[in-house]
């Protein structure tokens, strides 16, 4: 059984790289080191190894505050969750309405209309010539 892809978070001291590229948790690189300088590192500052990129030669990982770690939990998840799924189909949303449409009902339909935008639904406004 193929193992399935880790969700982001802490690698604890599973790592199975001898080499890493090591960042801070402000973002500045520490250069490469072997693992047991990283996790001695790691233990040493109270912060956690996090996988950033596998496919680089050598791997880079990160060391983050657990609060770090869930802050980019939530911005991944969100991001996921904005993205189109493939094989979705989109949503058009149609409205319509007269030329001589009152100001409250003008209001109450635009706010509408903002509403479907901002669930990322296409709108299709069709306006009648009043009689």
């Amino acid at each position: 059984q193929p193992k399935r892809k880790a969700a982001f978070g802490s690698v604890g001291r599973r790592i199975p790289y001898r080499i890493l590229h090591v960042i801070n948790q402000d973002g500045e690189s520490l250069g490469n080191m072997h693992r047991a300088e990283a996790l001695r590192l790691m233990d040493e500052l109270d912060l956690k190894l996090v996988l950033l990129r596998e496919n680089v030669e050598p791997p880079v990982y990160r060391l983050m505050t657990g609060q770090q770690i869930h802050e980019e939990q939530l911005k991944r998840a969100e991001k996921k969750k904005a993205s189109p799924k493939p094989g979705m189909w989109v949503i058009t949303k149609e409205l319509s309405f007269s030329s001589a449409i009152a100001k409250n009902d003008l209001e109450t339909k635009s706010k509408q209309i903002a509403q479907w935008i901002e669930k990322k639904h296409h709108v299709k406004v069709t306006i009648r010539q009043a009689k």
